[in-house]
């Protein structure tokens, strides 16, 4: 079992790109592990009001900080083709060995309808992650042995071709999921898994199935990284961190299926139903340093090797530097 890290997930829908880089390096300097950013092409609501391109902005992180980094996540099948994907990593890669990984999900609609095709059910979007998943790999083993590959899928098709710009080994390949069915392929087919704060019942569920999906394929789970995202809310005051909530994520607090809402604007109408109450279970909302620090551990309990935290709020230097003082030392496997 690894030791745990604790990295920095950087909002590209509420920071400008600029500034986003910025808190990643200041983050790194106040002792957290690495980067996650998510590839937006929307904010969830116009008032976090960013959407920058992940992947210049991770390769601005890779220039300004030493850890490690990735998209958490991308969706290799709507605005992407798979082999464009593996391309971008593959590239970022090489520049930076041994620091970048790989995060895929199966999409949501508020970033990939955007190019106008048909939006299926969720068993297809599955569906078309892991046939994105089967290229990129296919494509990282076969120009690593020097030759080409091709596919012809149900969903993508491939001609003869290879990336002529790889590092010495691939960058692993996570999967995001929160539904057991889909870890237990991503045990059989990824190198990871990626998921976001949930009961700790659920989580636990998650990792059975992604271990038992590891271990039909013959590889050992305790060796492939278990990986959280995990919204907080910190302010000075308790009344400050529910306002941050409230104003700046209300979709954390949002208890229904989001993968089929298309517009920020729509997500801005149903913000107004959301209440204090909704966050409970979803997003820790505390001024209290000791009271997240309490919280996260229950998750590097649970047999998390990394965690990213986003601080929801805008004030992200003060809550770095509690967090890197008060909480991250803490912290123990």
């Amino acid at each position: 079992m690894s030791e745990l890290t604790v990295g920095y997930a950087a909002a590209l829908e509420q920071f400008h790109p600029s500034e986003a880089v910025a808190l990643s390096a200041l983050a790194e300097d106040h002792g957290f592990s690495g980067v996650m950013a998510a590839d937006h092409y929307q904010p969830w609501v116009p008032q976090q009001g960013q959407a920058s391109f992940v992947w210049n902005v991770l390769t601005a992180v890779g220039e300004r900080t030493k850890g490690d980094f990735g998209p958490g996540v991308t969706a290799p099948t709507f605005r992407w083709h798979p082999a464009m994907v593996a391309q971008a990593s593959a590239t970022l890669a090489a520049m930076y060995p041994g620091r970048h990984w790989l995060g895929i999900g199966s999409g949501e609609a508020l970033n990939e309808h955007i190019v106008g095709q048909y939006w299926p059910e969720t068993p297809e979007r599955i569906n078309r992650m892991f046939e994105a998943l089967d290229i990129i790999n296919k494509l990282f083993s076969a120009s690593l042995a020097g030759r080409d590959v091709k596919h012809r899928g149900e969903f993508f098709k491939l001609e003869s071709t290879r990336l002529w710009t790889m590092p010495e080994k691939a960058p692993e390949i996570l999967v995001a999921t929160a539904g057991p069915v889909t870890a237990k392929r991503a045990g059989r087919q990824a190198d990871g898994l990626i998921t976001v704060g949930a009961p700790l019942e659920k989580i636990a569920g998650l990792f059975a199935k992604f271990d038992e999906g590891a271990r039909d394929v013959g590889k050992d789970p305790s060796s492939m990284p278990k990986v959280l995202q995990l919204h907080v809310s910190w302010a000075e005051t308790d009344k400050q961190a529910l306002s941050n909530a409230m104003v700046e994520w209300p979709n954390g607090g949002m208890r229904f299926p989001k993968a089929d809402i298309r517009s920020p604007f729509e997500f801005e109408q149903l913000a107004k139903s959301v209440r204090a109450e909704d966050f409970e279970g979803r997003l820790l909302i505390s001024s209290d340093p000791d009271v997240h620090r309490a919280y996260i551990q229950r998750f590097a309990d649970l047999g998390f090797d990394r965690i990213y935290l986003h601080n929801v709020g805008r004030n992200q230097s003060d809550w770095i530097d509690v967090f890197g003082r008060d909480v991250l030392p803490k912290l123990r496997r």
